[in-house]
């Protein structure tokens, strides 16, 4: 059902046959592979999902440099497919770039942002990681014994200290007196996918007494939690649910539905509402993963503090500071 195609050049690149359904959807994934088994593999499930509950199918593509993602945004609306999905933020320049040449097709950026008013065929869906991070800063503060807990970020930026500021947050909820410990990868798209960097700044956070460790990294955080389940202490996975990669020794995943947005935007297809769109705890947009594989982690009271912490986010009892709004963290620095 599922067309998987990479740039192997600008010639040889996405040979589309000619009979190719137009309202069939495509997805273009970040940098860092679409098996990262985080954010671009949530988008490829949702995809997978709609695809086999709907009979449809749908076009990919797995990007290999920054310079291809206009190029792919091109050939897909060029050959009639719609909508036109993205994943990662790094599409917003992109996406703007393109859309007003293609006002037939809808775009869909992920993660990004586009201005609806200069772009009316762009849906831009944005998540309150903030909020799901506070929650699994809950549980890491409730579950630390040294009282020292780690967050790796992948790519410095804006979006990836909004979650080490949540993270942040939740720990010092249940633990004022917690020292958190955050470090980012790189400064480049190359920090998605280097699980080698990912192991030394776990390393590096336990040398210091990290128990804990949250990895917002994407493939990068696969090296945490790897090294974290080898040093025998805990880690939290991100994006997609990332308990079963190390059973017993994951404390929880961040959800980020991104699998949902996309399914979503795929069954909408061509009447698919453009604009902004937002997804916190009110709309499930975000959560945190239990399972089998880590329910014996998950304490009766870590439980009823992580409910009670999403009841008063969502009626808006406690706010969640957006690294986003001003830059600036109450609890933590960067």
């Amino acid at each position: 059902m599922t067309l998987m195609t990479k740039f192997l050049g600008a010639a040889a690149a996405m040979a589309l046959s000619a009979g190719a359904a137009l309202a069939e959807p495509a997805l273009i994934y970040d940098l860092g592979g679409k098996f990262d088994k985080s954010f671009n593999e949530a988008a490829f499930n949702g995809a997978t999902k709609w695809a086999e509950e709907n009979g449809g199918s749908f076009r990919d593509i797995e990007l290999q440099s920054e310079a291809q993602r206009e190029q792919a945004l091109r050939r897909f609306a060029e050959a009639g497919l719609n909508p036109v999905i993205t994943t990662g933020f790094a599409f917003s320049t992109p996406i703007a770039n393109v859309a007003a040449d293609y006002p037939d097709t809808k775009f869909v950026t992920i993660d990004g942002y586009v201005d609806p008013e200069a772009h009316p065929n762009v849906l831009s869906i944005l998540f309150s990681e903030h909020q799901g991070s506070y929650l699994v800063g809950v549980m890491a503060g409730m579950a630390s014994e040294s009282g020292t807990v780690g967050f790796v970020g992948g790519m410095d930026i804006p979006l990836i200290r909004k979650f080490a500021c949540g993270y942040a947050q939740g720990v010092k909820a249940v633990n004022p007196e917690a020292t958190v410990i955050a470090n980012m990868t790189g400064t480049t798209p190359a920090a998605w996918n280097d699980p080698v960097k990912g192991s030394e700044l776990a390393k590096a956070q336990i040398s210091q007494g990290a128990d804990v460790i949250f990895a917002a990294a994407g493939g990068t955080g696969i090296g945490v939690l790897q090294t974290a389940a080898d040093e025998d202490i805990l880690s939290i996975g991100v994006d997609s649910n990332q308990n079963y990669l190390h059973p017993g020794k994951v404390l929880t995943s961040m959800l980020k539905r991104v699998d949902v947005a996309v399914a979503d935007a795929m069954a909408a297809g061509e009447d698919l509402e453009t604009g902004v769109k937002v997804l916190g705890l009110a709309e499930d947009g975000v959560g945190v993963a239990i399972d089998d594989n880590n329910a014996e982690l998950v304490s009766g009271d870590m439980t009823t503090a992580v409910e009670e912490a999403k009841a008063k986010i969502i009626a808006g009892d406690t706010e969640v500071h957006d690294y986003t709004a001003d830059d600036s963290c109450p609890a933590l620095t960067f």
